[in-house]
This record gives structure tokens, C-alpha cells and sequence, in this order.
């Protein structure tokens, strides 16, 4: 088995590329270069290297999206380690390696961020494999991005002596500088952008947390410790980890250690920031348009324009940015995409959804999509994966109707349980406690209808621990 684990970061919450990316459903999780989403090509990109079973570290909340990608492309991971809040980057690798070490293995931990995009994946693949000796030999890699241009919106890593083999002594690290900063550090030579990708043993990472924050390091000991298994996931214990600090990995540790060296890497990174950066890295036509889903396009020039559902049509533009999804509609210049974060403070601070989730959202045992809404009546599309189950449960202020579209129902209604298939329905009566299920071995698509005069999805109680409701 080889020596090298993946520990994919996938936290975070991708605010500057809304409305695609929302809280519940940030960058990571979704497809905005091909058919597979960021987590996924992160994955499929390590794949290709020798490597074990991957562990994944993301938020509470987003845990049934990380389970169902990996799902898809039949990755069995290590481990999912669910951070109930989130602390930065030194706790949530401190974490991965305490599970790394669990069996007295010491593997080497190629920590990765899961909203990235690596073009040239021949190129990383020979960064990582010129690393693997130097990490062999106790010291930190992290994997510095050549610059292509005086960026200001990333930190930079000054090289210090050269050791071999591509690799530096790292001498700094820089905050964000200003233009004229970036542009000097581009002439010397001697910089690169900070990437946050690392490749370490996982005992070395422990000692130098250990020696420059023990306390960090102290309170992950003990979160993983008592940490414990649900389904797929590995759950810490709320009351444990806020006590630990928010902390880079930059700060508690690679800025204070004599073990940190630099790799420069050209590989066609991004860190997709915004939405300027996601047209930057996509395939235009001859008058610099991106496009995706169902657009059409006249005298439009250097935009990039996504439809989710609706015709797209555009006349005499030029460098605007347009987002379509279900509920919320994105148009913004490119010079003025990071103002986009003030658009999402403004839907939290009025609480609003569209900032929090989209109308479709995944549940362990599916998802379900809204259709319609009025006064007293909301509709649902329901899909129901084979052998999953929702939980018991009982709603106060409404009623509701199952039409089946496909597949078939077990239906749990009070003292009744009964199979409900296509073209049939069921009406579940206020007060009554029930639950569905899919016995069969395709999707079970049903529409949900409630009514009555409160529709809210907290009006709801569970029965029990057989599933999760909504």
C-alpha cells in the first residue's frame, strides 16, 4: 500500500461565486468546469497518483454531499471527519493526522484543498513525486504557484536557499500585497503564490503543532479521541472543539519552523476566487465568451454567461458576468465581481434563503426539489434512492398529498403501512405520523403536495432515530 494519503480540505463556503454556490452548497460541491464537481476532480486528480484511501474533511451540514459524490465515483475514504465548526486549516489537518497515525502507520499527508482547478495534472503529479523525499525526511513541503501576473488577492511564499531537486527553504510568507508589491515580486523571480497545498508526515506535523501551539494541538488530541462513527462520517464533539483556536497552518506552524520548504509549481492552478477567475480559466470563443447551458449569444463580447434553466439571451454586452439558477439571477461586471460577497451579507442580513441553499437540497436518503409555492400550498419533486428511508415523523399545520411518479412507495401512515405505485397517491392527514421508503432497486420519484396554513420546514417531529426528515 502506498505511503501517501490524501486529506482533502473541503470546508469553506464560496460566498464570491454566488448564486451557484451557496452555504449549504459552496464551490467545492459543484460542476463548473465539466460533468464532475471540484470535489470530485480533486480526487480523480490524486487518483492517478500512488496513494490510499483518501480522508475528507468538510462541515456538518455538508456531509451527505460529500458521502454522494464520493459515491459516484466508488471512493471508499479513510474516513469523513465532520468539523462542527469551522476552525481553519491547522485544526482540521491536526485532525487528519491523529486519524492518520490511529493504527501506527505514519503515512505522508498530501493535503489539498477541494475548490481548485489543476489543469496540467502532469505537472502536479511531478511536483508531488519530486516532494516525496524531502517529505521522507521531516521536513513541511508546501507547493508554491509559479505567478503568471502581479495577483493581489494571494498570499506569496519568498524562497530562501535552494536545497535540490526544485526545492527551496521557504524564507516568508507574505499577506496579500499591493500592486507595486506584486509587480517587484514577479520580476525577481523569487516568489510564488501561496497554494495551501502541503505534503507532510503525519507525525512531523503533530510535533510542530505540538511545539508552536500546544494548545491546538492538545484539543484535536482530545477531539479525536472522543470523537465517534456515524454511518460513513467520524463525528467531534461540539462542546470539545470550540475551544479550539482558528488558525492557519501558515500561522501555528510554517511560519515558525525550520523544517519549511517550498516546491514551484506551473500547473495551470486556480483557486477560482470569483467569477472573473472562472472566466479567466475557461474555453472561449473567437470574441472571449464562456458559456454554459442554454445561451445564445449576438454582438456580445469577453463575458461569461451560465444558464442553469432558462434561455439566455444576450445583445451587445461586453465583460458582464451572467448567472442563472432556479431562484436567483447574477448579472455583474468582471471589474466588479468581488463585490458580490456585499449581494450575499445583504441576503443574510435580510434572511433570506437564496444566500443559505439552493431549492434543491440532498438529504441521506435522497433529495428533493421545490416546485411551487402559494398562500397555502408548496410542491415538492422527491427522489428516494433504493433501500433509503425517511425518518417517522408528524407535521402539525399541514396536510400532505404523495403522487408517485416512478418506482414505488412503502408508505408508513399512523397504524397503515401499504405500497403506493406510478400514477397512484397517498394523503397523509395533519397529525398523522409516517415516513416513505424505496423497497425497489431503481429511484423512487414521488410529488409532494402540502397545505395548510403554516408550511414552514420546521414544523416538523421526528419519531425515533430510522432516517431524517427534511
Amino acid at each position: 500500500m502506498s505511503n501517501i494519503m490524501p486529506v482533502i480540505m473541503a470546508g469553506g463556503t464560496g460566498s464570491r461565486l454566488w448564486p451557484l454556490s451557496r452555504a449549504h452548497c459552496p464551490k467545492q460541491f459543484l460542476s463548473l468546469l465539466d460533468t464532475h464537481t471540484m470535489l470530485q476532480n480533486t480526487l480523480l486528480r490524486v487518483d492517478k497518483l500512488d496513494i490510499c484511501q483518501p480522508i475528507i474533511i468538510c462541515n456538518s451540514e455538508h456531509r451527505f454531499m460529500v458521502a454522494e459524490q464520493l459515491r459516484d465515483l466508488n471512493i471508499i475514504p479513510n474516513g469523513i471527519i465532520l468539523e462542527p465548526f469551522g476552525r481553519n486549516t491547522a485544526p482540521a489537518i491536526a485532525l487528519a493526522a491523529f486519524k492518520a497515525i490511529n493504527n501506527n502507520d505514519d503515512p505522508l499527508l498530501l493535503v489539498l484543498p477541494a475548490d481548485h482547478v489543476i489543469k496540467d495534472e502532469e505537472n502536479f503529479h511531478k511536483s508531488v513525486n519530486k516532494a516525496l523525499i524531502a517529505a521522507n525526511d521531516g521536513m513541511l513541503v508546501t507547493f508554491g504557484i509559479i505567478p503568471t501576473s502581479p495577483e493581489i488577492g494571494y498570499g506569496y511564499i519568498k524562497q530562501g536557499e535552494f536545497i535540490g531537486n526544485e526545492l527551496f527553504k521557504v524564507e516568508a510568507f507574505i499577506e496579500k500585497p499591493d500592486l507595486e508589491t506584486a509587480n517587484n515580486f514577479l520580476k525577481t523571480g523569487e516568489y510564488s503564490w501561496n497554494s495551501g497545498m502541503f505534503l507532510f508526515k503525519a507525525s512531523v506535523y503533530l510535533s510542530e503543532l505540538e511545539k508552536y501551539n500546544p494548545y491546538i494541538f492538545e484539543i484535536c488530541r482530545t477531539a479525536m479521541s472522543t470523537a465517534y462513527t456515524d454511518l460513513d462520517f467520524i463525528r467531534i464533539l461540539d462542546d470539545i472543539f470550540i475551544q479550539c483556536p482558528d488558525d492557519s497552518i501558515d500561522y501555528a506552524i510554517m511560519e515558525k519552523t525550520d523544517k519549511a520548504v517550498v516546491i514551484p509549481m506551473d500547473a495551470g492552478w486556480s483557486d477560482v476566487g470569483s467569477w472573473s477567475a472562472l472566466w479567466d480559466i475557461q474555453t472561449k470563443d473567437k470574441l472571449g465568451n464562456a458559456v454554459r447551458g442554454d445561451v445564445i449569444l449576438d454582438s456580445t463580447s469577453n463575458s461569461y454567461i451560465h444558464s442553469q434553466n432558462k434561455l439566455i439571451a444576450t445583445i451587445g454586452i461586453d465583460d458582464l458576468i451572467i448567472v442563472e439558477t432556479k431562484d436567483a439571477v447574477l448579472v455583474a461586471h468582471k471589474d466588479k465581481v468581488q463585490n458580490v460577497k456585499k449581494i450575499v451579507d445583504e441576503l443574510k442580513k435580510n434572511h433570506r434563503s437564496e444566500y443559505l441553499q439552493h431549492r434543491e437540497v440532498y438529504r441521506p436518503w435522497g433529495k428533493h426539489d421545490q416546485i411551487a409555492e402559494g398562500a397555502r400550498y408548496h410542491v415538492k419533486q422527491v427522489v428516494v434512492r433504493p433501500g433509503e428511508k425517511t425518518a417517522t415523523q408528524i407535521h402539525y399545520h399541514r396536510a400532505e398529498h404523495w403522487i408517485v411518479v416512478s418506482g414505488t412507495a412503502k408508505v408508513t401512515n399512523d397504524d397503515k403501512t401499504y405500497l403506493v405505485t406510478e400514477n397512484q397517491s397517498t394523503y397523509i392527514p395533519v397529525g398523522a405520523a409516517h415516513s416513505f421508503e424505496n423497497p425497489g432497486k431503481v429511484n423512487l420519484e414521488l410529488i409532494e403536495v402540502r397545505t395548510g396554513n403554516y408550511l414552514a420546514e420546521d414544523d416538523i417531529h421526528r419519531i425515533g432515530t430510522d432516517g431524517e426528515g427534511y
